[in-house]
C-alpha cells in the first residue's frame, strides 16, 4: 500500500524553512517536546464454527505505534504503523499477518475553527453505519483522502472529504486490500440541545475497482436523550435514499430507515431497534460498502455480502439490547431477528453476549460470543454459526 508522498514533501519543506526564534527551536519543540508517542498491544483469540463447513481458531497480536508531532506554524503530522503476528491464516477469520502504515497524514489548524488533513487517515462518521474504520478487526480500514472539518458556528460541525483510496481490512495478497475511489463525503451535524442531535449527509461513492459499490446516498439522522433524574431516555431515527452512482451497472433506487428507543436506570439499560436496508423489488439492495459492518446486523457477520453489507433482497433487522455495569464490569446481551425486505425470506436469528473489564488505566480484557441459526436453507448465510472472541488490550 502506497502513502502519498506530498505529506512527506510538505513536512520536509517546513523543516527546511524553520528558524530559531526567541531562543526556542521550533523543530525541537514540535517534533520532540510537544510530540506524543502511543503504543498499543491487542492480543486476540478467535474461534469460528460454521455448521457443515469447518471449525477454525486463530490467535493474533497487533502492535500499534502512533506518533504525533506538536504544532509547527499550525501544521502537525501523524504517523501510525501496525504489525500483526498470527498463529495461523484461517480463511474463516478475517485477520492476517501484515506490517503496514495505518495512518500518515499532514494536518493544518486553519482560521475559523478549521481542521484540514491530507494523507492516510481514519474517517469515522456518525455511528459508522455508512463510513467507518472496522476497528474491531486487527487490520483497520483507513482512507487516503483530503478532509476538512469546520466548527466555527456554535453547535454546528461541517465535514467534507475527498477519498481516492480505501485501505480495506483484507490481506495484501488477496486482491481486495485496496479500492481506488473518486468519492465525496459530506456530513453536517447540528446539536442545539441534548434532546436533538441532527445530521444531514450525502455520500457519493465512486469505486473505480468495484463499480457495483458506486452509489449516491442522501440521508438525515436524528438522535437525542432526555434526563429524567434517575431515568434517562434516548432515541434515534434515520432515513436515507440511495441510487446507483458513477459506473454502477445496475439502475436502482432503495431506501434505508432505522428507529430505536432506549432507557437507562442507574447502571442498567435496555434498547429496542428496527432497521431496514431496503430492496428495489429484488433488483438491488441498499448497500453500505464503507461501513463498520461488524457493529451492525449481528456479530457473526453473516450479512457482509462481500463487503456490500446487503444483497438484492434487502435486510430487516429487529433487535433488542440490554446492558449493565457491575463493579466495573460492562455487560451486554442482544438478540436479532432477520428477514428479507423482498421475497419473505427468513434470514435467521442471532443472540450475543459480551463482558469487558478495564483496570489500572492501561488494560482491558473482554470476552464476546455470538450464535446464529434458523435461516432458510440454500443461501450463503444459511449455515448455523458460532463465534467466540477473547481479547486483551494494553494502551501506553
Amino acid at each position: 500500500m502506497k502513502v502519498h508522498t506530498l505529506t512527506l514533501a510538505i513536512l520536509t519543506s517546513l523543516v527546511s524553512t524553520a528558524v530559531v526564534a526567541d531562543n526556542v527551536d521550533p523543530l525541537k519543540k514540535a517534533f520532540i517536546d510537544d510530540s506524543e508517542v502511543k503504543v498499543q498491544f491487542r492480543l486476540r483469540y478467535e474461534d469460528v464454527d460454521v455448521a457443515n463447513v469447518d471449525q477454525q481458531n486463530q490467535t493474533t497480536l497487533r502492535t500499534r505505534l502512533n506518533y504525533k508531532t506538536g504544532d509547527l506554524y499550525n501544521f502537525f503530522a501523524v504517523a501510525e504503523v501496525d504489525d500483526v503476528r498470527s498463529t495461523d491464516n484461517e480463511p474463516l477469520i478475517a485477520d492476517y499477518e501484515y506490517t503496514q502504515i495505518n495512518q500518515a497524514f499532514l494536518g493544518y489548524k486553519g482560521p475559523a475553527e478549521t481542521l484540514a488533513k491530507y494523507g492516510r487517515q481514519r474517517i469515522l462518521l456518525d455511528n459508522q453505519r455508512f463510513v467507518g474504520g472496522v476497528g474491531f478487526r486487527q487490520n483497520e480500514q483507513t482512507y487516503d483522502a483530503f478532509s476538512v472539518k469546520n466548527t466555527a458556528i456554535e453547535n454546528l460541525t461541517a465535514y467534507y472529504s475527498y477519498v481516492n483510496n480505501v485501505n480495506r481490512i483484507f490481506a495484501e495478497d488477496s486482491g481486495k486490500d485496496e479500492h481506488k475511489n473518486k468519492t465525496h463525503l459530506v456530513n453536517v451535524n447540528y446539536k442545539p440541545v441534548d434532546a436533538l442531535n441532527v445530521t444531514g449527509y450525502g455520500y457519493l461513492i465512486d469505486n473505480v475497482n468495484v463499480a457495483a459499490f458506486s452509489t449516491d446516498t442522501y440521508g438525515v439522522r436524528a438522535t437525542g436523550k432526555f434526563d429524567l433524574d434517575a431515568i434517562k431516555l434516548n432515541y434515534e431515527a434515520e432515513y436515507a435514499q440511495q441510487s446507483n452512482g458513477s459506473d454502477n451497472p445496475t439502475s436502482y433506487d432503495a431506501n434505508y430507515y432505522k428507529l430505536g428507543a432506549g432507557i437507562n436506570f442507574n447502571n442498567f439499560g435496555a434498547k429496542v431497534g428496527y432497521e431496514v436496508l431496503g430492496s428495489d423489488d429484488g433488483n438491488a439492495g441498499f448497500i453500505t460498502p464503507l461501513a463498520t459492518l461488524h457493529a451492525f446486523n449481528g456479530w457473526t457477520d453473516k450479512f457482509l455480502f462481500g463487503g456490500a453489507g446487503n444483497w438484492e433482497n434487502g435486510l430487516v433487522d429487529t433487535h433488542f439490547i440490554v446492558t449493565a455495569k457491575v463493579v466495573g464490569l460492562k455487560l451486554l446481551a442482544k438478540y436479532h431477528t432477520f428477514e428479507s425486505d423482498y421475497g419473505s425470506i427468513d434470514m435467521g436469528k442471532e443472540w450475543g453476549v459480551s463482558a469487558a473489564y478495564g483496570f489500572k488505566k492501561h488494560y482491558n480484557v473482554s470476552v464476546k460470543y455470538a450464535s446464529f441459526s434458523g435461516a432458510d436453507a440454500g443461501y450463503g448465510f444459511s449455515n448455523d454459526t458460532d463465534k467466540l472472541w477473547l481479547t486483551f488490550q494494553a494502551n501506553y
